[in-house]
């Protein structure tokens, strides 16, 4: 892989990472199009499924005592399902649907969250508690966005949100291992070709980013971060959907 290629990978882990600490949204989403665009498809979702274990990982000592254990048991035993099968499809599919997918599960994301913002709406039982853990699985093997699902849930279901974003990062490490683990047995050749600097940066870049993320937060309100995210997942979705209608 060629430098400059690297260079903006590692720019776009660093600002999604930055993205997440701001504006509570994950980075996955912001990011995941963009890589989709510059690595294909397969590559592109391979890397934020890793990206996606690494920053939950930094992120989860930060945030241990608000875990909902119990919470996470639940809805990290259906999401393995939801991995495997994501994982065994994900290498099944062309190039170009595979963008599709990326390009409309992002899209569904952002509009279901400023539709949910209006929502009136509360969920109880273990059906959707399951329901939304086999989802985030799936969407996060298929497009590297499993965030969208369990956040819908937490909306629906009034879930607070300190308690809900600590459970979600040994959920998103769970969820990732087992993605990352089906696709290196299944479709190692996906994995991006870069070379051993560059994936020690990637991790660097992600701990920067939050730390970075922490000092920005102190100046951006919330409100304008997210606008920013949601305008530049949104472009980033488009176009890869885009690119893949065109390449079929």
């Amino acid at each position: 892989m060629e430098l400059p290629l690297i260079a903006l990978v590692l720019g776009m882990v660093v600002l999604g990472a930055i993205a997440q600490r701001v504006a509570g949204l994950g980075f996955a989403m912001l990011i995941s199009p963009f890589l989709v665009i510059a690595l294909g498809a397969h590559q592109g979702v391979f890397l934020v499924n890793i990206c996606g274990v690494v920053s939950s990982a930094i992120i989860m000592p930060r945030v241990w005592k608000d875990i909902d254990w119990s919470m996470f048991r639940w809805l990290a035993s259906f999401s393995v399902f939801g991995s495997v099968s994501g994982a065994l499809l994900a290498g099944s599919l062309p190039q170009a649907p595979l963008s599709i997918i990326v390009g409309a599960v992002v899209l569904a994301a952002l509009a279901l969250s400023l539709i949910l913002v209006r929502a009136d709406v509360t969920l109880n039982g273990q059906f959707p508690k399951g329901s939304a853990g086999f989802l985030s699985g799936l969407t996060n093997a298929l497009a590297g966005v499993g965030g969208p699902a369990v956040s819908a849930y937490a909306v629906l279901a009034r879930w607070p949100q300190r308690p809900f974003a600590a459970t979600l990062q040994p959920f998103f490490v769970v969820t990732g291992v087992v993605t990352v683990a089906m696709k290196f047995i299944t479709t190692p050749d996906q994995l991006p070709p870069l070379p051993a600097w560059a994936w020690i940066g990637v991790a660097v870049f992600i701990w920067a980013g939050v730390l970075i993320g922490e000092q920005v937060q102190r100046v951006v309100t919330d409100r304008h971060a997210r606008f920013f995210v949601l305008c530049f997942a949104f472009f980033g979705a488009i176009t890869a959907l885009v690119s893949g209608l065109r390449a079929l």
